[in-house]
């Protein structure tokens, strides 16, 4: 019995070296006890962390029920349900940070998720590719073709992404949805480099803290 118990356990995947440093990133953001909503949370393996880590109060979002199974087997509470219909479960400022990373740019209405983010958690912290990347350009002027990059892995025909922004229009949509950033880290050859020159040519991804413009306070 104790086996087939055994085999039947899902399988928990190794995280390649650029989401282990993206959890990194995003670990430094979220202080000691704060209550987390991971959307598009995957295994589970950020929230595990937090929970271990971090001591905080964790809840997650997936789709997948193969990941769903895998966030139960390390322990993490999840629900299924799809972004694109938005947060209606949850209420408003239930959670000190809403996390979206590497998804943003994978739903239909990325600007719709964003203002829900910002109504159920004081904070939003999302990690976005970066279009504007020179590597992304130079492709395009060189060859003409739809680029495949470190940080955009995938061929046109089959990756997830549906949308493509730059640094430059993240930040306008950030400001569409009546918030502002609180921080944006440029993430540059493997590292997060605050206050870089010339991010949205040079960084391949990013992070942004965001909140409401009408906030308060938050968490620091």
């Amino acid at each position: 019995m104790m086996m087939r118990l055994l085999k039947n356990q899902p399988r928990l995947l190794t995280a390649d070296p650029q989401a282990l440093l993206t959890d990194e990133i995003i670990l430094g953001q979220i202080p000691t006890g704060s209550r987390v909503l991971d959307l598009g949370c995957g295994d589970g393996r950020l929230l595990a962390t937090l929970r271990d880590k971090r001591a905080a109060g964790i809840q997650g979002i997936e789709l997948d029920l193969d990941e769903i199974k895998r966030c139960l087997a390390r322990g993490v509470p999840v629900v299924q349900q799809n972004l694109d219909r938005g947060l209606d479960g949850f209420t408003e400022g239930s959670f000190d940070f809403a996390v979206l990373s590497q998804t943003l740019q994978q739903v239909r209405q990325p600007r719709m998720l964003l203002q829900e983010m910002l109504r159920v958690a004081h904070r939003a912290l999302i990690v976005v590719p970066n279009f504007g990347h020179w590597k992304v350009r130079l492709q395009v002027i060189s060859y003409g073709r739809a680029p495949v990059t470190s940080s955009l892995p995938y061929e046109w025909f089959d990756t997830p992404n549906i949308h493509f922004m730059s640094m430059t229009d993240v930040r306008d949509l950030v400001r569409q949805v009546g918030a502002r950033i609180v921080r944006e880290i440029p993430i540059i050859s493997g590292h997060a480099v605050e206050g870089a020159w010339w991010p949205n040519l040079r960084a391949e991804s990013a992070l942004y803290v965001l909140e409401a413009d009408s906030a308060s306070s938050a968490k620091p």
